[in-house]
């Protein structure tokens, strides 16, 4: 841990003790895990769920509302544009309001919303309601990405973020046996399932919503589960950091939308977005196409086989990424692993071969976010990085909307999906090169020298 082994603290009785560093720091990233990552991981569980239930709604709705399959691809999508326009405000709103009541107030809203989907008579109807569920929920994923910077150093933010977005596998394991049980099995009031379906997945968000403002702190001074070394530790470790990148980047918080590398960050994660919601609102009617005797249930349970192998990959990438110090490699590999996988899923016939592969193809597109999103913090401070993260983040999931579309239009017009994968695996390659191209930044030189630590 460095030469400096302990240093002298004030204990609440006044006296002098001697207090070990390496104690305390352990002792305080342990408890700051503990008690944000879990609950945050079931905030996004709910928000990914309410995002792609329509993929498993159209498994009924598309017959009954008569949807096409480009239609169906503008339904899936269209939550994206309204996700674009609200993105950048609504995260100065948190940053200047807080973050416990913002992310309360996009809990409550998307909730309503999502549940509110369930009176729709017509496609055009839907197009309007997955509009207002993007404007609802715009905010809330970079909103987390920011206030991960408030309590993790750029050394540690990789792990955390892949520790987090495991909820994207875990809504993935979730959502497949969940929202096809309600499709088989719930009917209530002559009600038709699919319309279950959304009533019933966007009820806890509303709940979650409320529970946020007693469960999440706005800052480490706020949080009554540390002790006063611990904040003194942590504050100084965040403050050593910011003050770094000040003297380094200086950037005022607008310019930081003309900064290239915010907008090679923008291209890269366009790409990756592209692949990631182009599988994820088609993958239950990819699996139901492998094999006419699928029933709903069979269907739930092999959807949920990539992401058990996605939640396992995010984690390991997160973890080495974070130990290496290295983000542009391990950014770049899990896009070229995915469109390996997608191109290869594109060539076979075999159910159990595709399957195999969509695992593969969701790990590596799912690995990518851990490192991916440690590196804006390596440069932009925790003002810019309010707008620089949702910049990235609302810019780059026009790839939510690109992707689902074009796989409805592709095989609308072929009657295949499989030229719909390779143009999902052309994205990917792009993204990785784009990745490649971007300058080297690591974590270990953005962080302070572990013997240089004071209280």
């Amino acid at each position: 841990m460095g030469d400096v082994q302990s240093v002298d603290a004030t204990d609440k009785g006044g006296l002098v003790v001697s207090v070990n560093i390496a104690e305390i720091e352990r002792s305080t990233l342990r408890k700051v895990h503990n008690r944000i990552i879990p609950f945050i991981v079931v905030l996004y569980i709910i928000s990914f769920l309410d995002r792609v239930n329509t993929g498993y709604a159209a498994l009924q709705m598309n017959t009954a509302l008569s949807i096409s399959a480009s239609a169906f691809g503008l339904v899936s999508g269209i939550f994206f544009i309204g996700y674009f326009l609200f993105e950048v405000p609504s995260n100065i709103m948190m940053h200047k309001i807080g973050a416990k009541i913002w992310i309360m107030r996009i809990l409550v809203s998307w909730g309503i919303v999502a549940s509110l989907t369930a009176i729709a008579q017509n496609v055009t109807e839907l197009y309007v309601l997955r509009f207002l569920l993007g404007a609802a929920e715009a905010g809330f994923f970079p909103g987390i990405i920011l206030y991960l910077t408030f309590w993790f150093r750029a050394r540690d933010q990789a792990k955390a973020v892949a520790f987090f977005m495991t909820a994207l596998a875990l809504s993935g394991i979730i959502g497949g046996p969940v929202s096809t049980f309600i499709l088989a099995h719930v009917h209530w009031g002559g009600l038709q399932p699919w319309r279950w379906l959304y009533i019933l997945e966007g009820i806890p968000a509303v709940i979650f919503g409320v529970i946020t403002l007693w469960v999440l702190p706005n800052r480490p001074n706020d949080a009554k589960w540390l002790t006063q070394e611990e904040k003194n530790w942590l504050l100084g470790e965040l403050t050593r950091e910011r003050e770094a990148k000040l003297q380094r980047h200086s950037m005022s918080m607008w310019k930081v939308m003309a900064d290239g590398r915010v907008w090679m960050l923008t291209l890269i994660y366009f790409c990756l977005v592209t692949g990631l919601y182009g599988i994820g609102f088609w993958l239950p009617q990819i699996v139901k196409a492998l094999s006419s005797s699928y029933s709903l249930s069979t269907i739930g349970w092999l959807t949920a086989i990539p992401y058990v192998v996605a939640g396992i990959g995010m984690v390991l990438i997160g973890k080495s990424s974070d130990r290496s110090g290295e983000r542009r490699w391990h950014t770049a590999l899990t896009q070229v692993v995915g469109a390996i996988a997608l191109v290869l899923l594109g060539m076979t016939t075999n159910a159990w071969v595709s399957i195999v592969l969509l695992a593969i193809a969701t790990a590596g597109i799912y690995g990518f976010f851990g490192p991916f999103w440690a590196m804006p913090s390596l440069f932009l401070t925790e003002a810019t990085a309010a707008v620089g993260i949702a910049f990235i983040n609302s810019v780059g999931n026009l790839g939510g909307f690109f992707g689902p579309y074009i796989i409805g239009a592709v095989k609308q017009s072929t009657g295949s999906m499989t030229s719909a994968m390779y143009v999902l695996a052309a994205f990917l390659i792009v993204g990785a090169v784009l990745t490649l191209l971007m300058r080297q930044d690591r974590a270990k030189g953005m962080a302070t020298d572990r013997s240089s630590v004071q209280q």
